[in-house]
């Protein structure tokens, strides 16, 4: 099969496509024929040597995943043929840049048919750390008021559609240019951060979702009723915002994301209601991996970039 790895830290050049051997299934897992898989930023920082989590290369990127189940010899959950979509393993190496994964079917589900493989791979690691952090760390309620940092990007655009799904009104941050898009999710107010400091145009908000970190995830200390909750997916380490965050009466929270397969199930509930998409800004070839991460490293994304299998 088809992989693509690096032998070295570096720019998107390093990324190469290579022969390997087809992946060998242990008890529990399936082997999934990769149709689509997303990308994210953290696979950016891992191959520029930015962040230690796979060691040194070399390395195969990669968790999100959208396909189709072509071994499951020793699992009852999955019969070959079925469409699956899911982010095995992390944060230990998955191996998703690839042909053939094999997977532990617990950290998949079934792909909803409304999806294509695409959309489904731009869902797993996005939107899981959107729902751990609404649903499981702030268990945002109806009528909530809850402001998403980065409203347009990856987990930012569907972090918007599940607290608008769980009844909240939802302020979302983002730059002007992407504020229609913002709208269209379901956002009740998009702040253009750009123009407006969203510090003096948001305040009471029960629930934070910073995507940011920096200045943004400290600036939103102040936009909290008493008794709010700061959840973030980056600053989740900075013990003195934690401690001002408790100070001030406010709870912290940070995001380690991880495999879930009850919040996938959920994910894929509110698509089938019509409630939840992953939205795909572009897809490349996988022989373009390196014209996909130099997009990638751009930044400043319209929800996710995914790479497509041919066939």
């Amino acid at each position: 099969m088809k992989v693509i790895t690096q032998q070295s830290f570096g720019g998107p050049e390093v990324l190469t496509v290579v022969d390997a051997p087809e992946p060998r299934p242990r008890p529990t897992e399936v082997v999934v024929r990769v149709k689509a898989i997303g990308l994210n930023p953290l696979e950016a920082r891992l191959r520029a040597g930015e962040f230690p989590l796979l060691g040194r290369p070399p390395f195969v990127l990669g968790w999100d995943i959208s396909g189709v189940v072509e071994a499951s010899p020793q699992t009852w959950r999955f019969r070959p043929g079925d469409e699956v979509f899911g982010m095995p393993l992390f944060p230990r190496a998955a191996d998703g840049y690839a042909e053939l994964v094999a997977a532990p079917a617990l950290h998949l589900t079934r792909k909803p048919a409304s999806l294509s493989h695409a959309e489904a791979s731009a869902l797993p690691i996005a939107g899981l750390t959107a729902w751990q952090g609404l649903v499981d760390l702030a268990g945002v309620a109806e009528g909530d008021r809850v402001l998403v940092h980065g409203g347009g990007g990856g987990v930012g655009h569907v972090a918007v559609q599940i607290a608008k799904a769980l009844g909240a009104y939802v302020i979302a941050t983002a730059s002007g240019d992407k504020a229609g898009f913002v709208e269209e999710l379901g956002a009740d107010e998009v702040v253009d951060y750009t123009a407006v400091d969203f510090t003096g145009a948001v305040r009471d908000v029960d629930v934070v979702l910073d995507t940011i970190g920096g200045e943004t995830a400290e600036r939103s200390l102040g936009v909290l009723r008493p008794g709010g909750h700061l959840v973030t997916a980056v600053a989740e380490e900075n013990a003195d915002l934690a401690a001002r965050c408790e100070a001030a009466g406010s709870r912290f929270s940070g995001i380690a994301v991880d495999p879930d397969p009850v919040a996938l199930r959920g994910l894929a509930d509110l698509v089938d209601r019509g409630r939840l998409r992953g939205h795909v800004q572009e897809t490349f070839p996988f022989e373009r991996i390196a014209d996909a991460h130099r997009l990638l490293d751009r930044g400043h994304l319209r929800g996710k970039l995914v790479l497509t299998m041919p066939g």
